[in-house]
């Protein structure tokens, strides 16, 4: 069933969202200074591109420590607050509301709350699939 969804989503926005999502990683990653942002970026890109079956989870519970999970990924998660996450969290939440007000929509809200929340604090987050 999440194979129909994921298909249904890419058909319908996601692929041109994860391609977006994907770009602006690139332009970051050209700039030394937004190389933690980038690889977020790329994290939430690849989660808009086949969102049903998969989840964020820390990497310090998967991998271990590193640079991203420790005091340095918290001062990034604030930066990227600051300045992308909370409009990003209002983008992907009205989406979830919009697709929450029909029956056919609901599954499509729920995977746009899970993005609202990850747009939040993506530094130091991995996706994981089910």
């Amino acid at each position: 069933m999440s194979f129909i969804l994921n298909l249904v989503w890419l058909i319908c926005g996601g692929l041109s969202a994860a391609l977006l999502w994907m770009l602006a990683g690139a332009v970051m990653f050209l700039t030394i200074v937004g190389i933690p942002w980038a690889r977020a970026t790329f994290n939430i890109g690849v989660m808009i591109l086949w969102p049903f079956g998969s989840k964020a989870t820390s990497r310090e519970t998967t991998t271990g420590s590193d640079v991203g999970t420790g005091p340095l990924g918290l001062i990034g998660n604030l930066i990227w607050f600051l300045f992308a996450g909370w409009w990003l969290f209002l983008y992907h939440l009205g989406w979830a509301i919009l697709c929450a007000i029909t029956i056919i929509g609901i599954p499509f809200a729920a995977q746009y709350w899970k993005l609202a929340r990850l747009s939040l604090a993506p530094i130091g987050k991995q996706i994981v699939w089910k």
